[in-house]
C-alpha cells in the first residue's frame, strides 16, 4: 500500500473544503490513479482556474498552476505547446469550465489537444455565492434562483463528445473506485480526455434544496447514477431521471500538438 502523503503538500493542510464535500474523495482517487499509471510527477503539470475544485492543485505535490476564472484550459494549452512531453491535467468545475470557460472547453475538445480534464460537477457555484451554474437542474434552488431554476442544463459529457473529444467518461464520488478507474484511463489516453465527476455540495447546493446532510447527497448519487453495463439493460422508461456513468466515448484521432509539430517541420523544410 503506497503512502498518500508522498503525493501531497502537507504544509497546505488542513484543506479548506466544507464537511461532506466530495472533492477530497476525488483528490484521493486522483492520487491512486497517478500511482497506478506510474505517472512521473516531475513530468506532470496540474492547472486549475477558480472554484472549490480548483483548490486541488494546492494539495498535490507536482508542478501546479493556479490561474484565473474560466481560463484553466487556455493556460494548460500554452503549457502543452511549450513542452508537448508533459502530462497536463486540468482541474475545473461546472461553472468554471462551461460558463465563463465554455468556449475554451469546446475548442480544446474540437482541436483534440492532449489534456486530461477532470471536471467536478456539483450543480452550483459552490465557492462564490451559490449561484446557478450551467448544470443546476431545473426546479432546484440557488442564490440566483430562489424560486427554482428554469434554465435547461448542459449535458457536459455530451457537449465534449459533440465537440470532438477523444475520451469522455462520467463518474461519481459515491463509486470512488470507478472514479479512480476513469481518471486512470483518461491519464493514459492521448488527446482531449474528460472525466465529468459528480460530487456533492452540501453547503451551497444541499442546504438550499433540503439535502444539507452529506449522507442524503451521497444517497442521491447512489440512487440516480447507473453504470454503463446496468444502463444498457434498462428500458427507456426506467432510464428517466437516471444518469449514466462509465466510458461514454473512447476513440483515436489526430492530436493537435503532434499535428502542429508536423506542420512546423514541413514548413522548415520548404
Amino acid at each position: 500500500m503506497f503512502n498518500y502523503l508522498e503525493y501531497v503538500r502537507e504544509e497546505n493542510f488542513p484543506h479548506i473544503w466544507c464537511s461532506g464535500c466530495g472533492d477530497g474523495i476525488v483528490l484521493k482517487a486522483l492520487i491512486r490513479a497517478m500511482e497506478a499509471t506510474g505517472m512521473s510527477r516531475d513530468e506532470a503539470v496540474m492547472v486549475s482556474g477558480i472554484g472549490c475544485s480548483s483548490r486541488t492543485p494546492g494539495y498535490v505535490d507536482i508542478n501546479t498552476l493556479h490561474t484565473t476564472h474560466g481560463r484553466a484550459i487556455p493556460f494548460a494549452t500554452g503549457v502543452k505547446h511549450a513542452n508537448p512531453g508533459l502530462k497536463v491535467i486540468v482541474v475545473t468545475g461546472d461553472g468554471d469550465a462551461t460558463a465563463i470557460g465554455g468556449n475554451h472547453f469546446i475548442h480544446a475538445a474540437r482541436r483534440n489537444i492532449d489534456l486530461t480534464v477532470l471536471l467536478y460537477n456539483n450543480y452550483i457555484y459552490g465557492m462564490t455565492g451559490g449561484q446557478c451554474s450551467p448544470t443546476t437542474p431545473i426546479g432546484y434552488k440557488a442564490s440566483t434562483a430562489q424560486f427554482g431554476n428554469i434554465e435547461p442544463t448542459f449535458n457536459i459529457s455530451g457537449l465534449a463528445i459533440a465537440a470532438g473529444a477523444s475520451f469522455v467518461a462520467r463518474a461519481d464520488v459515491y463509486n470512488a473506485k470507478q472514479c479512480e478507474k476513469m481518471i486512470g484511463l483518461a491519464l493514459e489516453k492521448k488527446g482531449f480526455s474528460l472525466v465529468e465527476i459528480l460530487t456533492p455540495c452540501p453547503t451551497a447546493f444541499g442546504r438550499r434544496n433540503k439535502m444539507a446532510s452529506p449522507v442524503k447527497l451521497m444517497e442521491w448519487l447512489r440512487d440516480h447514477v447507473v453504470s454503463g453495463a446496468k444502463w444498457e439493460k434498462l428500458s427507456e422508461e426506467d432510464r428517466e431521471g437516471k444518469i449514466r456513468s462509465g466510458i461514454l466515448i473512447d476513440v483515436d484521432k489526430p492530436e493537435y500538438t503532434e499535428e502542429y509539430k508536423k506542420l512546423t517541420e514541413k514548413l522548415r523544410a520548404v
